[in-house]
């Protein structure tokens, strides 16, 4: 895609561009999931759905207001995610990340952030940050730039692409995030996974390339947050703050989804003229299963206010993290279960239970979401000042 395929949403007098509009959030949903099984086919998302995706606000989410940006929630992403994950996975996964990567950007410096969104907030950007790779040497003015990069997921729908490599001839070896316009990058069609097969989570190859020191930020700095005292929150949080949470959205969303569809095999007779549900061992599958996926959607909105709202300490990090960390293995268990249960035909390869089953156990063997570490920065959490107290 070239920068002349860029569409831009420019701030009216009357303030920033709105964002996640409910409505406009639904129709993204039926696009995406009348879309998915093209999408599925071809590894990416079709260009319907990104558009959708975008139109519903989720590039311009955390964007800076002065850029007219909307400066959200995390809780009104997690909710428009989620609901998107009903109709494709694939197309929530790239609407959360596309999301998340506008709040990374807003912590490059004013010259990069004007580079990216001086001509309207509605900028997809893809990254590739960990594990960081490639290499970036310091020239006057900036760093040169070149690697290999993967997975970038959504890449061919973005506009920017950040990618996060060590300094080569420093002390330490220093990661650094580049901000990178897409034009510049060759992607090789890698990705081929059995879930969210549809976000197309490419390889990019950089060949050296110049990015200047406005376009480059510590990848500490993007960990950490804003640290400025008046930064909106959205900027001043710790990534692991809601990172775990937003990448759990698509996943509560198909989770849903899938008691939705699996129900509704439940309900029908079969050719004796008895429902499933009528049986015992059917009812104990729903009830375990619903109740999991309610409990997780629970503790992910707790989670996501608490993101928003209660105190920037390393124990409320550490709950988030176990939270989403748990919450994923229960959708897993809870779709994983219906899955076993349906009917031969409901467990098709091309059908829609098959779709949300593999796309709950694809997002919770992500590495982001593995419970090891989540589970040891919680307990170190407990042994700081006001450890328990999230």
């Amino acid at each position: 895609m070239t920068d002349a395929g860029i569409r831009r949403v420019r701030a009216t007098p009357s303030g920033p561009a709105e964002g996640l509009d409910p409505e406009v959030v639904r129709r993204a949903t039926e696009t995406a999931r009348g879309d998915a099984h093209v999408a599925q086919r071809e590894r990416r998302l079709t260009d319907g759905t990104a558009t959708a995706v975008e139109e519903a606000g989720f590039a311009r989410h955390f964007v800076p207001r002065r850029w007219g940006g909307t400066e959200g929630t995390f809780a009104e992403v997690f909710r428009a995610a989620s609901l998107v994950g009903q109709g494709c996975a694939s197309a929530a996964w790239c609407a959360v990340l596309w999301a998340a990567h506008g709040r990374f950007a807003a912590l490059l410096p004013e010259e990069g952030q004007r580079e990216l969104w001086g001509d309207g907030p509605d900028v997809r950007i893809a990254a590739a940050l960990m594990p960081p790779s490639g290499s970036a040497s310091r020239v006057p003015g900036g760093w040169l730039l070149r690697g290999e990069w993967e997975p970038a997921s959504g890449v061919d729908h973005a506009h920017w692409v950040l990618l996060a490599a060590p300094e080569t001839g420093e002390p330490g070896r220093l990661v650094r995030v580049f901000a990178v316009p897409r034009r510049l990058l060759t992607v090789r069609d890698t990705w081929n996974a059995t879930g969210l097969r549809a976000t197309g989570s490419n390889t990019v190859v950089l060949d050296a390339t110049m990015v200047p020191d406005g376009r480059t930020v510590p990848l500490a700095t993007l960990l950490a947050g804003a640290a400025a005292q008046d930064a909106p929150r959205c900027h001043a949080a710790p990534a692991h703050l809601a990172g775990g949470l937003m990448f759990c959205a698509p996943a509560a969303g198909a989770a849903r989804r899938a008691l939705t569809v699996w129900t509704r095999w439940a309900r029908a007779a079969g050719p004796d003229g008895v429902r499933p549900l009528d049986r015992p061992s059917v009812q104990e599958r729903l009830a375990r299963s619903a109740a999991e996926i309610e409990a997780v959607e629970s503790m992910l909105r707790t989670a996501a206010d608490r993101a928003d709202t209660g105190a920037v300490i390393e124990s409320a990090t550490a709950v988030n993290r176990r939270d989403a960390a748990l919450a994923v293995d229960w959708l897993a268990r809870a779709v994983d279960r219906l899955f076993r249960t349906g009917g031969a035909h409901l467990r098709d390869a091309d059908g829609e239970l098959y779709r949300h089953w593999s796309d709950v156990l694809t997002v919770a063997a992500h590495g982001a979401l593995r419970l090891e570490p989540a589970a040891e920065a919680y307990a170190r959490s407990l042994a700081a000042p006001g450890g328990g107290d999230a």
